[in-house]
């Protein structure tokens, strides 16, 4: 009985101590958890239009590249259509003066376009002109 006295009273100090220094739970980024996301604010692409900007170096040899223009005004991929295919694709690249799709996209027994690459900013970005979020010193391998 007189273990059970203890354990209680030792369990009531706790909840006491826990309540009297309770302080609101603060997220990292400084914010009311319980508070709603402030959308982010929209940041311009780099380039408007294809063809007006630089193609973005690559700092690794297997990384994708990145899209240098803006694609909001792209359709949605679907299905049966895809608009980079309009530049990119075999048939045009050498008309469109642009870079040619990567072997990699293609059936190599076919030579098809592989249907698993169909959405291409699964990998490949459009960069916007926006600040560090934190320091970087990547350096890449590619001279």
């Amino acid at each position: 009985m007189n273990k059970t006295i203890t354990i209680l009273v030792a369990s009531l100090l706790t909840v006491i101590v826990g309540c009297a220094s309770y302080e609101p739970l603060v997220s990292m980024r400084g914010a009311d958890v319980a508070a709603a996301d402030k959308a982010p604010a929209t940041l311009a692409y780099v380039g408007k239009r294809p063809g007006t900007q630089p193609v973005v170096a690559r700092t690794f040899s297997t990384q994708p590249p990145v899209i240098p223009h803006a694609v909001d005004n792209f359709d949605e991929v679907s299905l049966t259509e895809n608009q980079c295919m309009d530049c990119h694709g075999p048939a045009n690249y050498v008309k469109k003066n642009s870079p040619k799709l990567g072997d990699s996209h293609f059936v190599a027994a076919t030579k098809a376009f592989d249907a698993s690459r169909h959405v291409c900013t699964s990998c490949h970005v459009a960069q916007v002109d926006a600040p560090a979020l934190v320091e970087n010193r990547f350096i890449g391998n590619i001279k």
